[in-house]
């Protein structure tokens, strides 16, 4: 059985109104995409679908943590990720994307595929910066050793000389 198969939505006998659906994400998911910078974690999507004549309306709301490496450290850490999103499916004649919110299907499709949004949805809510949070007191919670060692590397090391040449280039206004 294919894996991603669980997050089609068979909207086709839906009645007008409001549906709900429910999804677990783990490892497993993000092993389905080959470039996924998230390769661990544990994320709950809720889909709340609301059913029109010419249209879907799916709501995401997106709770869980993603496994990251530390920007400073580069040690593994849990990074809590929420967030919402939406999505606004048409009827047409064909495959496309109109912009980032809405996608048009052709007219006779009777599911869709949430899998792309899911994983795309999650990666948004990644922050640029992925550093370890600070504990109660306001301590980096990363590698001690780690910190050390940059903070030694920041005391120790002299200005590089090639920079004073450049200063002199440097219009004096």
């Amino acid at each position: 059985m294919d894996y991603l198969k669980q997050f089609v939505i068979p909207f086709g006998g839906l009645k007008p109104g409001m549906h709900q659906f429910s999804f677990k994400i783990d490892d497993l998911f993000f092993d389905h995409f080959e470039y996924s910078e998230i390769k661990k974690g544990k994320v709950t999507v809720e889909i709340d679908l609301e059913r029109e004549e010419k249209m879907l309306i799916l709501n995401f709301i997106i709770t869980g943590k993603v496994e990251m490496h530390c920007d400073r450290c580069y040690e593994p850490f849990f990074l809590p990720v929420s967030g919402k999103e939406r999505l606004i499916v048409k009827f047409g004649h064909d495959f496309h994307e109109e912009n980032e919110e809405v996608q048009i299907i052709p007219e006779g499709e009777t599911q869709i595929d949430t899998s792309s949004f899911i994983y795309e949805y999650i990666h948004l809510l990644v922050p640029f910066r992925r550093v370890h949070p600070d504990d109660e007191n306001g301590n980096s919670l990363c590698d001690p050793e780690i910190i050390k060692r940059i903070e030694e590397r920041e005391v120790s090391s002299e200005p590089d000389p090639r920079w004073e040449v450049l200063k002199k280039l440097k219009p004096k206004n």
